[in-house]
Order: C-alpha cells, then sequence, then structure tokens
C-alpha cells in the first residue's frame, strides 16, 4: 500500500487556515502543519494552532519562530495601533496597516524548505483575496510567480523529481463560504483565533477589522461565532 502524499499546511490558528488544513486533510494528505511565530502581538493565535493541529491529528506541528518586530512596520510588529471599528468602505481603501512587509513570502519560504526535505510538493495557504483583505501578497498572481520561483530556486524543481504547487483553496470565497465550507468538513471554529488585537487573556476584540469581518460572516449564516469576544 502506497503511503499519502505529504502536503506542508502554513497555520496560523485562525479561521482560514483551519479550514485550509481540513481542505487537504479531506484530499487525503498526510499534514505537515507550520506555524510561524514572527513577533506578532496577537501571538496567543499559537494555542489556537495547537488545538487546531491536535484535532485534525497531523503527522507533525512545527513551530519556527522568527521575530520581525526587529524591523516594525507594521500594527501587528510595531507600537502602532490597530484600527477599529471600520466599515466596509475603509477596510476596502488601501493597504491596510496591519499588513506584515513580505510576510506571506517569508512564510512560503519556510514551508518550501520544509516542504523539500519531506519530499512534499504541496503546499496550502490560507490566502483570500475577497472581504476587503488589500494584501499584496494575497493576489493570484502573487501566488502563480511563487510557485515559479519554488521550481526555479530548489535541487527538487531543477532536478525534475517533482513539481512544487501552492495550493490556496479559498483565494475567491467570501468569509461565511469558507465558514460553511468548514463546517461541513468538521473545522470546530471554536478552537480558532482571528483579532489582531486580543485580550492578555485571549478575548477578541470585536472591532479590528478581522472581528468584524469574521462576526459579519457568522451573522450572515444565522449563527454565533463560538469563541469569545470582549468587546470594550
Amino acid at each position: 500500500m502506497s503511503r499519502p502524499k505529504r502536503a506542508v499546511i502554513l497555520l496560523s490558528g485562525g479561521l482560514d487556515s483551519a479550514t485550509v488544513l481540513a481542505e487537504a486533510s479531506g484530499m487525503g494528505f498526510e499534514i505537515y502543519a507550520l506555524t510561524v511565530l514572527y513577533g506578532q502581538r496577537h501571538e496567543i493565535e499559537s494555542a489556537a494552532a495547537n488545538r487546531v493541529a491536535k484535532a485534525f491529528g497531523v503527522a507533525r506541528h512545527v513551530e519556527q519562530r522568527i521575530d520581525l518586530r526587529a524591523f516594525g512596520g507594521s500594527a501587528l510588529t510595531d507600537d502602532i495601533g490597530v484600527p477599529k471599528d471600520r466599515d466596509e468602505a475603509e477596510m476596502a481603501d488601501g493597504i491596510p496597516i496591519t499588513y506584515v512587509p513580505a510576510r506571506n513570502t517569508i512564510f512560503l519560504s519556510l514551508a518550501l524548505a520544509w516542504a523539500e526535505t519531506l519530499g512534499a510538493f504541496d503546499i496550502f495557504v490560507g490566502v483570500n483575496c475577497v472581504d476587503y483583505s488589500g494584501y499584496p501578497d494575497c493576489r493570484p498572481e502573487y501566488l502563480r510567480a511563487f510557485e515559479n520561483l519554488a521550481n526555479l530556486a530548489t535541487k527538487a524543481g531543477v532536478e525534475g523529481s517533482g513539481r512544487f504547487q501552492i495550493h490556496a483553496p479559498l483565494l475567491t470565497m467570501t468569509k461565511d463560504q469558507i465558514i460553511a465550507r468548514g463546517m461541513k468538513l468538521g473545522v470546530d471554529y471554536g478552537l480558532t483565533h482571528s483579532c489582531y488585537d486580543p485580550t492578555p487573556a485571549g478575548g477578541s476584540c470585536g472591532r479590528c477589522d478581522s472581528c468584524r469581518l469574521r462576526l459579519a460572516a457568522f451573522e450572515k449564516l444565522g449563527l454565533k461565532d463560538p469563541i469569545l469576544y470582549v468587546v470594550d
């Protein structure tokens, strides 16, 4: 009996990455989950990533620490306030201050390095270009470019032992569609965390862009978000 194909999943502990992990698992991949702790103010998502990885019984879960606070430049890695109470028009206006310079390039590079050592050619990431994300490294053209890079810049790619693929199954889905899909796949969203500015105890603010998009999606589905919110 042949061994199942391996895949590396970027797992933040958020709603999207948990859904992507469930997608890869449902496709029959043996899951290797990678969580990057990059100095973000919401490092409490590490606990959420561990909960999700455990729930799905991944083959291995690695936490990699890289301190991007040394560079700053983002409300997630610097002493810059996280935007609160923004409406849809404001969220859609330009690149938000919660953008972390080159974050997805760093994450995907780490995932690629691990995938090559594992003999895995499938990398899954929970990026999304709908719902006012505004992030330049969540666009389909960026993912295609990174996939080309992966096959140009690796021993496996040059020798032709396989072709790397970057999977972004949520790319064009709305947040409510993502939740609906995840529930069909058995995701327990009570295990996840999405807030950009949580309390020290892990309560979600309910007011940052991430919280507002998440809450609106659950409301659209007629469901109650199972995580804890502490609204000022």
